[in-house]
């Protein structure tokens, strides 16, 4: 299939394919819209079973970063890279370097930050041969404690502020204590999520591949551990897809029981009418690419001259986007994502 006739093709204005046969990196690099400024997005890694999926998942997220640096008042368009292999095994310097010369070639429409399978140290790496990197830095923050170049603090924060915002509308509370949340997901961002609703009072049902993350949580926050194939139909006031994209889908939609949908991940609704169906249902979605934009509010920032309580309040200020979003989808009778789109396009189309 062609990328012009691919179906998550979006008016992309460049994909671009790079292969180094000395280190073995296969990439893509797919900018959306610049309309804003140069497109700002992750660079993940992973062992994709083929090149398609590789391509779907690049245009898709590049698409949502546009929407998300929009969102987040970036002077940022989207783009995206993806690296295709295993970063446990296929993860070298030489490929990093290999990749940073990749983004090189782009000239500036393309910067690169850290996202699955991909570390600070990587991208300090990658940096030796490329400028068009951010998110290595190392910092001060505002409380004295060191601040490395990880987006992932920022966005849990900005993630559990958003839950704070989605509780005010649905549940019409102020507090999060005696509520349930379940984060499926506990990596970088759903562990220190697990730590900020653990300490608001909440309790936590969780789930991971990674037998050692649950126990962690489960030892620290007195998390009820759930098998992360169901865990999206406990009982629970929250539900926190914290982990890879599409968590509602035609298969879990049907389980879910909470009233809030909250988290992390990235393109949660497999498609466009599991968001029309959570609407439907009553069931208060949190568009993700609003409420986990507090890593590329960080990164961004890295981008010029820092300043860690400014970029700490500009996190905090999510919820108050959220708020105007559900709002507006109160009174309009629509669902939460399709007003973020449209507020969204209204800033990076004008």
């Amino acid at each position: 299939m062609s990328i012009l006739e691919h179906p998550e093709f979006d008016g992309h204005e460049q994909v671009c394919f790079g292969h180094d046969p000395v280190s073995g990196l296969r990439a893509i690099i797919a900018v959306h819209n610049t309309r804003l400024g140069p497109g700002l997005g992750g660079l993940r890694m992973w062992p994709y079973e083929s090149e398609a999926e590789a391509i779907t998942d690049v245009l898709r997220l590049s698409r949502g970063m546009t929407y998300k640096n929009a969102m987040a008042g970036l002077a940022h368009g989207g783009g995206k890279a993806v690296i295709i292999g295993d970063p446990a095994r296929h993860k070298t310097p030489a490929l990093m370097r290999a990749m940073g010369r990749f983004i090189d070639r782009q000239a500036g429409c393309y910067i690169t930050a850290e996202d699955s399978g991909i570390s600070v140290p990587d991208l300090q790496v990658l940096a030796q041969e490329t400028r068009f990197v951010t998110g290595v830095m190392t910092a001060e923050g505002p409380d004295g404690e060191v601040l490395t170049g990880d987006p992932s603090p920022a966005t849990a924060l900005g993630v559990f502020t958003g839950i704070r915002a989605a509780v005010r509308h649905a549940l019409q509370r102020d507090d999060l204590r005696g509520l349930s949340v379940a984060i499926q997901g506990l990596g970088s961002v759903g562990y220190r999520l697990a730590g900020h609703l653990h300490e608001a009072g909440a309790s936590l049902v969780v789930s991971d591949i990674n037998p050692a993350a649950v126990d962690r949580a489960r030892e620290a926050f007195g998390a009820r551990v759930a098998d992360a194939d169901t865990i999206y139909g406990e009982a629970v006031d929250i539900y926190a897809p914290c982990a890879m994209g599409a968590a509602i889908n035609d298969r879990t939609l049907p389980g879910l029981q909470a009233r809030i949908v909250a988290g992390a991940a990235n393109n949660q609704l497999q498609r466009p009418e599991h968001g029309r169906e959570l609407h439907r249902r009553g069931i208060l979605y949190a568009p993700d690419y609003v409420i986990n934009a507090g890593g590329v509010i960080d990164v961004g920032a890295q981008w010029g001259d820092y300043d860690a309580a400014q970029v700490r309040q500009r996190v905090l200020a999510i919820g108050d986007t959220l708020d105007q979003v559900f709002r507006e989808a109160g009174e309009a009778g629509e669902p939460p994502e399709v007003i973020a789109d449209r507020i969204a396009e209204r800033r990076f189309r004008a």
